[in-house]
């Protein structure tokens, strides 16, 4: 049996200069994949949040237009109802029936205290006011904002026969024209003469 040599001795090279780059990319490998994914998510995550808010300002933007397109609706069908009535108030104002003259006139002056009453509209409920009884023969109508300022003419709804005894019905319409006088004063910006202001105040 042939003996074993000894082994020689080990011989270890230690290099001492920078390493190789592929050295180094394989030792950051690990690192870089965990960077990769952070800055992935981070895109993401500012995409969805962009994203997200983009959403939310145009829910919020149809949900104030279709509120303010309800409100405008609503508004109008308001308004259109509103004209309905003050067609039939005016009508019965007018009406030769003392008693449906003084509903028409009450009608009236619950609609000229609407806000969708406007001044052309209240300017209309005036005028029917002018041709009912329910005025004094001294009454003027005084601008609020010239309290000098008097028309010189008297309005026809004056009585004509002062010294005539008034039936009851027409107490009404005089009672329910006053008052409607007394609101239509009041939107417009006029001054009501104190005896216009007396009679609104009875009971009809």
């Amino acid at each position: 049996m042939n003996p074993t040599p000894p082994p020689g001795p080990l011989e270890v090279v230690v290099h001492s200069g920078p390493a190789d780059w592929w050295v180094i990319l394989a030792g950051l490998g690990p690192l870089a994949v965990l960077v990769a994914a952070l800055l992935a998510f981070y895109i993401n995550w500012r995409t969805l949040a962009q994203r997200t808010s983009a959403d939310k300002t145009a829910l919020d933007q149809k949900r104030e237009a279709d509120e303010q397109a309800l409100r405008q609706k609503t508004e109008a069908d308001s308004r259109t109802e509103w004209w309905r009535r003050t067609q039939w108030a005016l009508d019965r104002a007018l009406d030769q029936d003392e008693g449906t003259k003084a509903l028409g006139l009450a009608t009236l002056n619950v609609l000229a205290g609407s806000e969708l009453a406007r001044a052309e509209e209240l300017e209309l409920f005036d005028a029917a006011w002018e041709y009912v009884p329910g005025g004094d023969g001294s009454d003027r109508a005084v601008s609020a904002g010239s309290p000098e300022r008097k028309d010189v003419h008297p309005r026809p709804n004056a009585a004509s026969a002062p010294d005539r005894k008034v039936t009851p019905a027409e107490h009404r319409v005089q009672v329910a024209a006053a008052r409607l006088r007394v609101t239509l004063d009041d939107r417009l910006g006029r001054i009501t003469p104190p005896q216009t202001t007396a009679l609104a105040k009875e009971r009809d």
